[in-house]
């Protein structure tokens, strides 16, 4: 039985997905993955989410699959489905997890489509919560960290959660990256932590449009002297944050326009 519908549809190296081959990769927690939003088939930021696959597949399996490659996959299900969609990529291998062998296997691509998503509305209040991913730099799966955590914030009356490392500093929320503005630069803290594909794009547009930024680490001490601050992944350059734990954050509408800005002005890539 094939996996494919008007707003869903799941590929595997470029061919329809049948129930049998998806259903074992349910329990499958040893692959990486790219998160992308297409518009009019077109992808912003393309190169940075080839080189997350191509980075992560030679940690994960010692080897990468060339970009041609996975450009075809993804060429193949945003030519097959609607014009506006998310589309997700993962490397996995077809030999399980479990076995040596796995090791020796050549990766296999998934690649999956939704309705777009443009994230959610609104300001956000987070809560903090000591934890490190675990291979923080690689975005891959099987992290139920992430999703009990932002459960947990949720269940206490706030919109997300924000991870807070042994060394006291702000790192990243469940699935964002974290943004700060002293009222003149933007500041991006240091940390370990996965570099976003938005990110990437927000960064060098930044630096194309003459808008200083800069790294810094960022405690919750540090917080009461920040002027803005704001989420961002895949869905969106920029949701602000108002609130992180029990301190108030003003709102920067300046700097959330810079960062709404900084995205728009990337070029987007036909497939």
């Amino acid at each position: 039985m094939s996996l494919e519908t008007e707003k869903f549809q799941a590929q595997i190296n470029g061919l329809a997905a049948t129930t049998e081959q998806l259903v074992p990769l349910a329990f499958s927690g040893f692959a990486h993955f790219t998160a992308m939003q297409v518009r009019n088939r077109k992808v912003k930021g393309l190169d940075l989410h080839l080189a997350r696959l191509q980075s992560a597949s030679i940690a994960f399996f010692g080897r990468a699959l060339p970009d041609e490659l996975l450009k075809s996959y993804i060429k193949t299900a945003v030519n097959t489905g609607p014009e506006d969609q998310s589309l997700m990529v993962t490397i996995f291998s077809r030999q399980g997890e479990f076995t040596a062998q796995s090791m020796d296997a050549e990766p296999a691509v998934l690649v999956r489509t939704a309705p777009p998503s443009d994230g959610p509305k609104g300001s956000l209040r987070l809560k903090t919560v000591s934890h490190e991913r675990s291979l923080a730099t690689i975005k891959h799966v099987g992290e139920a960290g992430k999703t009990f955590y932002l459960h947990e914030a949720i269940r206490q009356g706030f919109d997300d959660a924000v991870f807070v490392d042994r060394q006291g500093r702000l790192s990243e929320a469940t699935i964002w990256n974290l943004v700060f503005w002293d009222g003149e630069t933007v500041i991006w803290p240091k940390a370990e932590m996965l570099t976003g594909t938005m990110m990437g794009i927000v960064q060098r547009q930044l630096k194309r449009l003459g808008i200083p930024q800069r790294s810094e680490e960022i405690t919750l001490e540090r917080i009461s002297g920040i002027k803005g601050a704001a989420v961002m992944n895949s869905w969106t350059p920029g949701i602000p944050v108002k609130a992180i734990a029990s301190s108030l954050i003003p709102e920067a509408k300046l700097f959330v326009e810079w960062l709404h800005k900084a995205f728009e002005a990337e070029p987007a890539s036909s497939l």
